[in-house]
């Protein structure tokens, strides 16, 4: 019997017991990740395109490698006993190869898993074409760092890989400034839902539906009926007004009606108004109140919330209540102003001529 072989017998027999426990610990930790593995596969096997948070964990978990098992059992083993220096360092090796691959895999699939959930979720057709550029980038970045993680804990110096990636990817990213600016504001409107495609928004001097949210513009069919196109970055930089988001619309009615009118009948005003709103079916009063002296009209302010979101429905409401306006103040003999200048004329012992009938006094 050589020495090699007798070195190693006695390392054996020294070492049996942590070698049997470390090996009993390393079967159950294997068994552990089976079983998870298991769990994960039959979760996304019932719902593949994982639309809940459920189906994304379970995506992960069925992503765990036979070869991480594997090298993961054996270094808890070598952590029980106490190989050679040579054959421990081997195992540690293998075993970070294995580790930082598999980091990788579960990190990949966590970040798809949850970018992807939110494409579907949206059902944008553009979005899901980008997905394969989206796992591509995802894929290389992750890699990429898991390779630099073995090197660095290989005893290789990284420090001038590291930087030779970091002055590529800042060439890299300057040269596609723009793409990944609108992409990056695409991956924000799926995630932090400023607005859906149906949505009708307004910002700027522009209201319009949504159409399409793409990689680099999202498409609105202005209220005019031409489509504007806006870059993603540019709309997100803009106060965006969400008009489907709200339970109702607050609608303003300016109207004036002349000096002369009788303040009896000014007063009669907020009631009428009112009248006139609640005659619509799902128009909810607010107020009706006198704003301002104009220059030729007593200003009016009505206010009332319209129960449609629905921007014809808004516009039959504003009508119904303007017409019923219209016939009711002319039953009470009330005139709407418009610009007008009045001219007074003197007779010749001084006195004022009045452009209008003097009111009558009251009996």
């Amino acid at each position: 019997m050589t020495p090699k072989v007798e070195r190693t017998l006695a390392w054996f027999s020294a070492n049996l017991d942590a070698l049997l426990l470390g090996a009993a610990v390393a079967a159950g930790l294997v068994v552990v990740m089976l079983i998870l593995r298991g769990i994960g596969a039959r979760i996304s096997a019932a719902d593949p395109d994982c639309t809940t948070w459920k189906s994304v964990i379970g995506r992960v978990l069925a992503k765990t490698t036979l070869a991480f098992m594997i090298f993961a059992a054996i270094d808890v083993v070598t952590t029980f006993a106490e190989p050679p220096p040579r054959v421990g360092r081997l195992f540690d090796i293998l075993f970070i190869i294995a580790a930082a691959a598999q980091g990788a895999i579960w990190a990949r699939e966590l970040i798809l898993g949850v970018i992807g959930r939110r494409v579907r979720e949206d059902a944008e057709t553009t979005l899901g074409n980008a997905f394969s550029l989206i796992r591509v980038l995802v894929s290389v970045a992750l890699f990429a760092i898991a390779i630099i993680v073995i090197l660095d804990n290989l005893g290789v110096n990284v420090t001038a890989l590291v930087a030779g990636l970091g002055i590529g990817g800042i060439a890299i990213g300057l040269a596609a400034q723009g793409i990944f600016s609108d992409l990056f504001a695409a991956l924000a409107i799926l995630f932090d839902k400023p607005f859906r495609r149906g949505d009708t928004i307004r910002f700027d001097q522009t209201t319009g539906t949504v159409e399409r949210i793409g990689l680099k513009t999202t498409r609105l069919r202005a209220i005019t009926g031409q489509q504007v196109v806006m870059a993603n970055t540019k709309l997100l930089e803009r106060e965006i007004h969400n008009l489907a988001e709200g339970h109702s619309r607050r609608a303003t009615i300016t109207f004036g009606l002349v000096y002369h009118t009788d303040p009896d009948l000014l007063a009669t005003v907020p009631e009428v108004a009112e009248s006139a709103v609640c005659a619509r079916a799902g128009c909810t009063f607010v107020r009706c109140a006198v704003t301002a002296f104009g220059p030729s009209s007593l200003d009016h302010e009505l206010i009332y919330d319209s129960g449609s979101l629905d921007p014809d429905v808004n516009a039959d409401d504003r009508a119904a209540i303007m017409m019923r306006l219209l016939r009711e103040f002319a039953a009470r003999g009330m005139e709407f102003a418009y610009p007008t200048q009045t001219t007074y004329t003197a007779a010749p012992d001084g006195t004022l001529v009045m452009p209008y009938a003097a009111p009558q006094a009251k009996g």
